[in-house]
């Protein structure tokens, strides 16, 4: 079978964010507070999401590399505009 590593995530609140119109999501945990991940048959995907970090107020460091960012950002905003798709998905 073709399978897929994910990391999983849950729904911060029950409505999306009053500003954005986005829902916000944050990583999944085990009971040893690590990143819930599974492996997924490839046909039970729907669509991937896009994701963009809540940035909050603290600077980010230059340092700082795109695939830190689950573990640098303690939630997540879903894209809905990141095309048409995503849009009808989310709203």
């Amino acid at each position: 079978f073709s399978c897929a590593v994910v990391q999983w995530f849950e729904k911060t609140t029950d409505r999306p964010d009053e500003d954005t119109g986005m829902w916000t999501v944050k990583s999944s945990f085990n009971a040893n507070r690590s990143s819930f991940v599974g492996i997924i048959r490839i046909d039970s995907i729907y669509r991937a999401a896009h994701l963009i970090p809540i940035y909050g107020t603290q600077t980010i460091l230059r340092e700082l590399k795109h695939y830190h960012s689950y573990d640098a950002f303690r939630a997540f905003y879903v894209n809905r505009s990141a095309d048409h798709h995503a849009f009808e998905i989310s709203s």
